[in-house]
């Protein structure tokens, strides 16, 4: 359960609960106010009528300042309350950075879980509800595989590919579910205890929807964007050519990010989605490490000593590791610090620089961060390194 709200997140929440998830109008009236908290002042009404917002939303402002209104607003805090372990906002320092750059980024995540797990190194495992057996157990490998080298893997709660990449992910600790509903509810139900897994071995499940949205059916291809935004790249596993799963894989090019998809039989359906994608410039796969070398990411990827998987290796529920050690959370004073540090290094000097801090204590937190497996110096820049220690790898 959520412990507090500052004044800032609580603005966000009034207007967000008012807009009704809209971006266009959050951000519209966000540009317009220079203090969020004045928008939504009674006497504003003909402002945004100016604003040129939706009827919709003229008729929720007024009914926001109504005794019904302020009461319907106070269940919803409390649902978020109940529900929530934390709701962070853009300006918030585990607000995931990879985000940021978008304009249609969310502007409330509401989650539970592990917070710092949304700024690590993600992969998007993606593709269809209803995939075939091997399908099914080749999203398995390329999870267990990626996560077991460092790499969140997120996907969206749904049946078929995406339960099987975070079954073979949660081994490791590591895996993010982004849902297209309120947090008080799992879509599809019988989910509920995976998702539920997913929290209790270290990782998050997310959402930007208010408490008692249901699972309506553009919700989903609204939340691809995040799955995709908060990824270095995204895996279609195994995709028919209306396979919702396409949609992740479009917004992931509209942001430029690599889209990699595995081949399948030629006369198979289920996989004209993912020949589709490869014919229009996916990196075609059929091994996982394929995507750490494809994404170009510093060597100590590139050199793990982890077990491949190979046809006659296959992971399973049964065979992988369950009691693996979660990583070690990142301490609160150097939370500004791996923000700051990227995938291909920087110098001492320009570190300092950015985060104003003196060399010495920087030179220090950096010792930590590597300490903890979390940062790595090569040729004298230091950059991001996977997810801190796990196990003895």
């Amino acid at each position: 359960m959520l412990n507090s709200l500052t004044d800032l997140h609580l603005d966000y929440i009034r207007l967000w609960f008012v807009v009704q998830h809209s971006l266009r109008s959050f951000y519209k009236i966000q540009q317009h106010y220079p203090a969020l908290h004045h928008a939504l002042k009674p006497d504003q009404i003909t402002t945004w009528k100016k604003l040129g917002l939706h009827k919709n939303h003229l008729q929720r402002f007024e009914e926001f300042h109504s005794p019904s209104g302020q009461l319907s607003f106070e269940k919803c805090l409390k649902d978020i309350e109940q529900y929530s372990d934390f709701v962070l906002i853009p300006e918030d320092i585990n607000y995931p950075q990879q985000l940021l750059p978008y304009s249609d980024k969310p502007p409330i995540l509401f989650g539970q879980g592990n917070a710092q797990a949304l700024m690590q190194p993600q992969i998007a495992i993606v593709g269809s509800r209803k995939p075939s057996p091997q399908g099914r157990q080749i999203a398995y490998d390329f999870a267990y595989y990626l996560s077991e080298q460092g790499f969140y893997i997120n996907s969206g709660l749904a049946q078929g590919i995406d339960e099987a990449a975070h079954r073979a992910a949660i081994q490791h600790h590591r895996t993010i579910a982004v849902m297209g509903t309120g947090l008080d509810q799992t879509y599809p139900t019988a989910h509920q205890s995976l998702r539920q897994d997913i929290i209790q071995h270290g990782g998050t499940v997310i959402s930007e929807f208010l408490p008692y949205t249901p699972p309506l059916q553009h919700h989903f291809p609204h939340r691809n964007r995040i799955v995709s935004g908060l990824s270095l790249g995204v895996i279609v596993a195994e995709a028919a050519l209306k396979s919702g799963s396409l949609i992740t894989a479009q917004r992931a090019a509209e942001q430029g990010k690599s889209i990699f998809a595995i081949p399948g039989h030629i006369y198979s359906e289920s996989h004209q989605g993912c020949h589709q994608l490869i014919r229009e410039g996916a990196i075609l796969i059929d091994h996982p490490q394929q995507v750490i070398e494809d994404l170009a990411l510093a060597t100590q990827w590139q050199s793990q000593a982890a077990k491949t998987l190979t046809t006659t290796e296959i992971a399973t529920p049964e065979t992988a590791i369950p009691d693996s050690p979660p990583p070690e959370p990142i301490p609160e004073h150097l939370i500004a610090l791996y923000r700051q540090l990227d995938w291909v290094g920087q110098s001492l000097d320009q570190l300092s620089i950015q985060l104003k801090i003196d060399t010495a204590t920087l030179t220090s937190q950096l010792m930590e961060l590597e300490l903890m497996g979390y940062a790595t110096q090569q040729a004298g820049h230091y950059l991001r390194c996977r997810m801190g220690k796990l196990g003895s790898q």
